[in-house]
């Protein structure tokens, strides 16, 4: 059985119902899932997982949120050579810029990106909320 993490940050509850269907399309493909609060990841934690979906929202002028999940991914993102991760969060401006640069960032270190980043303006609408649910069965 493959083991999923779900590592998010959400101040709106935007982000984390994305997490919430990424877990869920992870759980329909038969994975252990465990959903993780960015606070609480680090990168003693990153081989205890076959997979990893991170999950954040555009904050100021569209970079990820500086205060807890920025530090953990700074952290974390020397231990992704080789795994298998997904990207998703939501934004209320621009055009979706910092996801671009985060697949750059996440690209440089080697990581493997399971499917497409999904992106979602404002709360996830129906078509984002399934989009998430294939990201997650993607990393199964």
């Amino acid at each position: 059985m493959s083991k999923v993490a779900v590592v998010f940050w959400s101040g709106s509850g935007n982000t984390e119902a994305m997490a919430q269907a990424v877990a869920e399309g992870a759980k329909g493909k038969g994975a252990e899932v465990e959903i993780i609060g960015a606070a609480d990841f680090s990168s003693d934690l990153v081989n205890a997982y076959d997979a990893i979906a991170f999950g954040c929202p555009a904050m100021g002028d569209e970079v990820l949120e500086e205060s807890e999940f920025e530090p953990m991914f700074t952290e974390v993102e020397t231990s992704l050579e080789g795994k298998k991760i997904a990207l998703f969060g939501s934004y209320g401006w621009g055009d979706g810029q910092w996801m671009r640069d985060w697949e750059e960032r996440c690209g440089n270190t080697g990581a493997v990106l399971a499917a497409d980043s999904v992106i979602a303006n404002e709360a996830p609408d129906d078509e984002a909320v399934s989009a998430c649910k294939a990201l997650g069965a993607a990393l199964v």
